[in-house]
């Protein structure tokens, strides 16, 4: 595919470097050539310097041939412009990132698709989706459901008290005796790990496991805690993604935000009805003590600033809060989840490119998404009748060693795989793989 990227800050470039991967044939455009530098120097992609809202720049990004075009500068009308002169400069599709809330909600009656915008996107409501789904066990670091819930990914750290701790896979098979979950990966200092049966887990390890709806309670006691019920949520910072995230959780959860600006709580009260709004510092143990902190089971930081998230998260997780979750802006930040003491750092713009890597895929990819700082993207395939992958036992298959089966949908039921499974057709298959070998495991499923 022909795809053009507009915007080469961390959403572009991370794009750009999934796409990469996939030897799609890439240019990026950017106004800053400092930043094209560093995107030409890292990735095989080709850059141009100019506005992306310019049709001659579009035409020399080849817009007559390209079959996407993203546009995902931080400037929203920008990207508007840009999508509707591409689209009619001959892009087959158009993606653009915007913020404005009133055009989220009014797409379809203001018809984007006739002014030549097939997407939009906003990584703060992608944000807020994705909080909302992290909230779902309060034990467990990371959780994502494929066909509702039939099967589930599900990430633990393993601290001290988790029976795991210092046992190969081999030697912790007896912990599942029903043999409902697969491990998938580890992540250890920044290093992603696909798992095979003498490798073993460690202190301060965040582990990843696929499993059937049996075995999430198991993979929980795993973990040495006890998952709870969230009920009461606490917000710290009225930012857009603030914003999105109470909002949309406010109608399961009791929620309280804190915002700093005086200004900004009263215009918070009249955007967000059914949120109590509370003007102070979140890092102000004082003011957390007032409100009730030891009643609150997760703690949402999203201010703008990614220390004063990461700060006040840890403010709140030594009060005994259970489930924290820091929104920063760098991605670097991501891989510091294991270390700092945060459940769950995110990052929207990562959240956001991820979200746009799915129009991208080829295969027969159903389902798409991936694990916070683990370098690794998690794939949902439904085999074809004449697939490779029917040829042989799982073990016998020579799959890629820096891939892994997870488990199988078949028929409306999940199975966790082991090496002497047999696929069949139609079923769906879920499978972790790093980057440089998605290729090679989407042959499997042709």
């Amino acid at each position: 595919m022909r795809i053009i990227i507009a915007g080469a800050g961390e959403m572009g470039f991370h794009l750009a470097k999934l796409l990469a991967a996939e030897e799609h044939d890439i240019v990026i455009i950017d106004t800053k050539g400092e930043v094209l530098d560093h995107v030409s120097s890292s990735l095989d992609v080709g850059t141009i310097k100019g506005s992306s809202s310019s049709p001659s720049i579009l035409r020399e990004a080849g817009v007559l041939k390209a079959d996407l075009l993203l546009s995902v500068t931080s400037i929203e009308e920008i990207n508007i412009t840009t999508c509707m002169i591409g689209k009619s400069l001959g892009a087959k599709k158009t993606i653009a990132r915007i913020s404005n809330t009133e055009l989220l909600q009014q797409r379809d009656d203001l018809n984007l698709k006739g002014m030549g915008i097939d997407e939009v996107i906003s990584p703060a409501s992608l944000a807020a989706k994705e909080i909302k789904r992290l909230l779902k066990q309060s034990a467990l670091t990371d959780t994502f459901e494929f066909e509702k819930g039939t099967l589930s990914l599900v990430g633990i750290e393993i601290d001290k008290n988790s029976e795991l701790m210092g046992k190969t896979l081999t030697e912790s098979a007896y912990l599942n005796p029903d043999q409902n979950f697969t491990t998938v990966a580890i992540l250890r200092n920044n290093e992603t790990i696909i798992p095979y049966g003498e490798n073993k887990f460690l202190e301060g390890d965040h582990a990843y496991f696929v499993s059937e709806p049996e075995g999430i309670a198991t993979v929980t006691n795993l973990a040495g805690m006890e998952s709870m019920e969230i009920k009461n949520v606490m917000i710290l910072g009225g930012s857009k993604v603030g914003v999105h995230t109470a909002r949309l959780l406010s109608k399961k959860y009791k929620i309280k935000l804190i915002e700093a600006d005086k200004e900004k709580c009263h215009k918070l009260a009249e955007l967000l009805p059914d949120t109590m709004i509370i003007n102070g510092d979140g890092r102000d143990i004082n003011l957390l003590k007032e409100e009730n902190i030891d009643q609150i089971d997760a703690f949402i930081a999203l201010t703008e600033n990614s220390e004063t998230n990461i700060m006040s998260s840890l403010v709140a997780k030594n009060n005994g809060i259970k489930k924290t979750i820091s929104l920063v802006e760098n991605m670097d930040y991501i891989h510091l989840s294991q270390s700092v003491g945060v459940n769950t750092l995110i990052n929207k713009k990562l959240i956001a490119a991820n979200f746009i890597f799915r129009y991208v895929r080829k295969g027969e990819v159903v389902d798409l998404t991936s694990i916070h700082g683990v370098d690794a993207e998690i794939l949902e395939f439904e085999i074809g009748d004449k697939a490779k992958i029917l040829e042989k036992e799982l073990k016998d298959l020579d799959f890629p060693k820096s891939a892994i089966v997870g488990g199988v949908i078949r028929a409306g039921r999940g199975i966790a795989v082991r090496g002497n499974f047999e696929f069949m057709p139609k079923d769906k298959v879920v499978v972790l793989s790093m980057p440089n070998c998605i290729r090679k495991v989407e042959s499997f499923f042709k």
